[in-house]
C-alpha cells in the first residue's frame, strides 16, 4: 500500500465504519500470531505445500542465537529496542518497541494457522472492488505485534487485559512499528501500558489503546 496509495482522508473514510474492539482470549491469538511466521505459507489455491528439505533447512536459518531467554526464534528483518534490561527496574516511562514488515507470506500463514480466509485478506481482484482497492492485512496480525513487544520486556510477560482501537488498514509489504510504554505501576507486578502501532511506511498511527500486564520472575532453567 503505502503513501502512494492512501491519503489520510482515505484512510479515515476507509476506516470510519470500525468500533473499538476487545481482544478476549489474547494469549491463543498471539500464540496463532507468533506461530503463523513459521508455519509453511499458502499457495494461492489456499493449501499449504508440502514440506522440502529446502523448507526444513529455511526454518532452522530463522532459529538464531538471542540474548532474551524467552524467545525461542528471532528473524533478521526484525528490530526492536527497549529501554530497561532488569526486571526489578522497571518504571513508568519505560518502552520497548518492536519493528518488522507484515509479508504477502506472513498474512497467508496466519489465515492458514487462524481459520481466516476472508478474501479481503488474500484475493486481490475481490480486494481491488473494496473500499480499500486492494489486500490488507488482517487487524489481528497487526495487532499481535504488540505482544511481540511485551515478550521483549524484561521479565515473563502475561497478558491480562488489552483493548484497541483500529485506526487505518495495514497494507501488504507495509514495515510497521509496536510501541508499548508503562503509564502506571498498578502494584503486585501488574503494570499498566500504552499500546501503539504504527505504519512506518505511511507514518501513521494505525492501531492504539492500552493493556494490562504481569510480569513475573523467569524459570530457572
Amino acid at each position: 500500500m503505502g503513501s502512494q496509495q492512501f491519503g489520510a482522508a482515505r484512510f479515515a473514510s476507509a476506516w470510519s465504519s470500525m468500533a473499538t474492539s476487545i481482544l478476549e482470549g489474547t494469549t491463543a491469538a498471539n500464540k496463532a500470531a507468533v506461530d503463523a511466521m513459521f508455519a509453511p505459507v499458502m499457495s494461492d489455491n489456499g493449501k499449504a505445500p508440502a514440506a522440502t528439505a529446502d523448507t526444513e533447512e529455511s526454518d532452522s536459518e530463522t532459529q538464531i542465537d538471542t540474548d532474551l531467554p524467552s524467545i525461542e526464534y528471532a528473524d533478521l528483518d526484525w528490530a526492536f529496542e527497549r529501554t530497561v534490561d532488569d526486571p526489578a527496574d522497571l518504571a513508568v516511562g519505560d518502552q520497548v518497541t518492536f519493528e518488522k514488515t507484515l509479508s504477502n507470506d506472513d498474512v497467508r500463514a496466519f489465515a492458514r494457522v487462524s481459520g481466516d480466509t476472508n478474501r479481503l485478506h488474500l484475493d486481490d481482484a475481490f480486494a481491488a472492488d473494496t473500499r480499500f482497492g486492494e489486500r490488507i492485512v488482517h487487524g489481528t496480525l497487526v495487532s499481535g505485534l504488540i505482544s511481540a513487544a511485551l515478550a521483549r520486556l524484561p521479565g515473563l510477560t502475561i497478558y491480562l487485559s488489552q483493548d484497541l482501537e483500529f485506526r487505518a488498514p495495514v497494507g501488504i509489504g507495509d514495515r510497521v512499528s509496536a510501541r508499548v510504554e508503562i503509564l502506571e505501576d498498578l502494584g503486585n507486578d501488574q503494570y499498566r501500558l500504552e499500546t501503539e502501532i504504527r505504519d512506518e511506511d505511511d507514518d501513521a498511527t494505525v492501531i492504539a489503546g492500552e493493556a494490562v500486564v504481569l510480569i513475573d520472575e523467569l524459570p530457572v532453567a
